[in-house]
């Protein structure tokens, strides 16, 4: 006996969880275009400065906040890099690890985006808890 089927009400409260997301993520890259920065470029810099690690993240450390492959990330990191956002240190603990840390520029960038999405995700978070309340009341 497998799961329940969808009901009309399941697919209409997915498709607005899913409207609500994208309207988010559209809104968070037309501010990132706002500051001169591309989506990932945001992500990018968020990754580096809310990394909570003991030391600055490593470029597989933000391939893995940001669900990329090393080299993918390794590429994002040297444009950002030359775009003067972040810039690379070596671990003098580990010679073959390279840290990253934001510089002055990519920091100015993301505090400025970052105030304007603490005031959007409470939005968000309403509408989502919308949609989280109907679906615990349905199981109930």
């Amino acid at each position: 006996m497998g799961p329940p089927q969808p009901t009309d009400a399941d697919y209409q409260r997915l498709l607005e969880f899913r409207t609500s997301l994208r309207k988010f993520l559209r809104w968070s890259e037309q501010q990132a275009r706002g500051e001169g920065l591309t989506a990932a470029q945001h992500q990018l810099l968020l990754a580096i400065r809310g990394h909570t690690g003991p030391v600055a993240p490593s470029i597989g450390d933000v391939a893995g906040y940001l669900l990329l492959r090393h080299h993918s990330a390794v590429g994002l990191v040297d444009r950002a890099e030359r775009a003067g956002l972040v810039k690379r240190n070596v671990d003098p603990a580990r010679r073959t690890t390279v840290r990253l840390t934001l510089t002055d520029e990519g920091a100015r960038r993301l505090e400025a985006l970052s105030e304007l999405h603490l005031q959007e995700v409470p939005r968000l978070a309403a509408a989502m808890g919308s949609l989280f309340r109907a679906l615990e009341e349905e199981d109930v």
